[in-house]
């Protein structure tokens, strides 16, 4: 199994339970920004470039778009600006400064600086290190679950918004606006790729 495929199971598990109307929301409010012209609501010039550069190396431009391609960084922001009470929002920034510390002590540059090799070992360690979520039964956790902290809860947050922006749902996703006949048994092989809705 392939990165990208690894990601996408990860995020249509995620996304199934955190899919509120506010969020959705805010994910149609990103498409229409203007990268060019972006400020972002919340974050400062510093904090939105560290999102950006997570953002942009969990999820690279390939041959299907790229997280900065449906502006997951944008979403992030406005969510952390329209969602998050003060307490979250002073958290979010307390843990954006340490990560950055901690790539700084190990790598000597902060994440937005550093070499694709050294993201690299920096993302190693942040998931060897992260707590996990729990194992899940059809969509319903199965025992308790421990904070899983700031690493993987942003990992989870962009692939949620990657794979629920319009751009991958549309046309990267199989996608049929108006499903058709249910059929209960069909082969595996005629399924193809995984659906959006």
């Amino acid at each position: 199994m392939n990165r990208r495929d690894a990601l996408k199971k990860t995020a249509l598990a995620f996304g199934a339970a955190a899919g509120t109307p506010t969020l959705l929301s805010l994910l149609q409010a990103c498409a229409q920004t203007d990268r060019v012209t972006w400020t972002p609501q919340f974050l400062n010039e510093d904090q939105a470039r560290f999102i950006s550069a997570f953002v942009d190396f969990l999820l690279p431009k390939t041959e299907t778009p790229g997280g900065l391609d449906v502006k997951a960084d944008v979403f992030i922001d406005l969510m952390y600006s329209k969602t998050y009470d003060e307490a979250a929002q002073k958290q979010v920034v307390a843990d954006i400064e340490k990560f950055n510390a901690d790539c700084k002590a190990k790598f000597g540059k902060v994440f937005a600086e550093l070499s694709q090799e050294d993201k690299t070992a920096c993302f190693k360690d942040q998931e060897a290190n992260s707590p996990k979520f729990a194992p899940k039964v059809w969509g319903t956790g199965v025992g308790p679950q421990e904070p899983v902290g700031f690493y993987r809860s942003l990992k989870s947050t962009v692939l949620w918004a990657y794979f629920s922006s319009e751009e991958i749902g549309k046309n990267v996703l199989s996608y049929d606006p108006i499903p058709g006949e249910f059929r209960g048994c069909m082969p595996l092989s005629e399924v193809g790729n995984t659906w959006s809705l």
